[in-house]
């Protein structure tokens, strides 16, 4: 045998030993896991059991499938209000120089100018622009240099303008960010004060248990429309800010209820009671062991309240409580309405972004719902 035939010989027989070796290695690690590779333990697999039987359970309806996907649409409108709707290009080369989106972007020499006056500007020449669906900002009371106020829906301005002649259609894409970002905060904001303030008085009972029923029971005294409106009509100016704080300070009572609730059920269970065995501090039994699986419910009731919120800041809006003027918004646009009789546009377009909001968000938050409570889940 030549020396290269010996050489291929050894390197074949060495390959299949290390290939037998690695195989034994991987049926032993797969036989006898160790640190490198650790299974799942029971709780982990149950969860996730769980959590893909939940989203089967959501992901069957075809309701829960159209609000979810109405919702996903609303932020993205909202996300990506300026791409929509802005008086600015999204990308403009003028007089030799790219300007990258300069409808986010705030470039000084091309403050002077809108996508009217650059579409003049640019008929000859190798300038150009890309833009937006609607070519209007929300506060643009001009077009091709004049003022048309009321106008009804046309070719110029799809849904029409209001009395200071801006797009409808640029002030509701802009207004979806306004009324979702206050539906959003508010809520996450009394979320985390109701999920803390009922989990103490749950779990720790006591004086803090009667303090915080105490409370709750004076805030659920006045109805929480007109305390907000009380607290806004106290207050010196208005914010989109000041907003969500006020409804986030007003309406945490029923997460409050709800946690504090779900907490007395939990505190006498079985894991709890061996948590206390074993000897864990109160603290850590209340957070990493009550409280995350107190919060089912809280979820199906934040996706409710972001609804209500919304509702909430165009109601305030319309009654001139609620975002300053000139921010847009749903409900100031309905103000137009009613104070300009006969621009059905102005009723109509509002009207039914905030009904189709809400509608989504309720079917979202009912659809979860479902979803969780395993008794629907025997039913089916």
């Amino acid at each position: 045998m030549s020396a290269w035939g010996a050489i291929r010989s050894w390197a074949s027989s060495a390959g299949a030993t290390m290939g037998r070796a690695a195989g034994a290695v991987g049926r032993a690690a797969r036989r006898f896991p160790g640190p490198w590779r650790q299974r799942p333990d029971l709780a982990t697999t149950a969860k996730r059991a769980y959590r893909r039987s939940a989203w089967r359970a959501y992901w069957q309806s075809p309701w829960n499938r159209a609000g979810l996907i109405i919702v996903a649409l609303l932020v993205l409108l909202g996300v990506f209000a300026d791409f929509l709707a802005s008086d600015k290009p999204i990308w403009l080369k003028y007089q030799g120089r790219h300007f990258a989106f300069p409808n986010v972007i705030d470039y000084p020499e091309l403050r002077p100018l809108t996508n009217d006056q650059l579409r003049r500007v640019m008929v000859e020449g190798e300038d150009w622009a890309i833009l937006p669906l609607v070519p209007y900002g929300p506060l643009q009371s001009k077009a091709d240099g004049r003022i048309s106020p009321l106008q009804a829906p046309s070719g110029d301005h799809w849904l029409g303008t209001d009395d200071r002649g801006r797009d409808v259609l640029a002030r509701i894409v802009h207004g979806t960010r306004v009324s979702l970002a206050v539906g959003l905060v508010a809520v996450t904001l009394y979320v985390v004060i109701g999920v803390l303030l009922g989990a103490l008085a749950g779990f720790y009972g006591g004086w803090i248990d009667s303090a915080v029923t105490r409370l709750v029971e004076a805030l659920m005294a006045f109805p929480s429309f007109f305390f907000v409106l009380i607290i806004q009509g106290l207050l010196a100016s208005a914010s989109i800010l000041q907003i969500m704080v006020v409804i986030g300070l007003t309406r945490w009572t029923d997460v409050a209820r709800l946690v504090r609730g779900e907490v007395l059920r939990l505190r006498s269970a079985e894991f709890v009671l061996a948590a206390q065995a074993v000897g864990l501090p109160p603290r850590r039994i209340l957070f990493g062991h009550v409280l995350p699986n107190a919060t089912g419910p809280v979820l199906v009731s934040a996706t409710f309240g972001i609804a209500g919120a919304v509702l909430l800041e165009s109601a305030l809006s319309f009654l001139g409580f609620g975002t300053p003027p000139p921010t847009p918004s749903w409900g100031e646009l309905l103000t137009q309405a009613f104070a300009h009789g006969g621009t059905w546009w102005l009723t109509l377009f509002p009207g039914l972004m905030i009904f189709v909001t809400v509608t989504a968000y309720n079917l979202v938050g009912e659809g979860i719902r479902d979803a969780i409570d395993p008794r629907m889940s025997v039913r089916r």
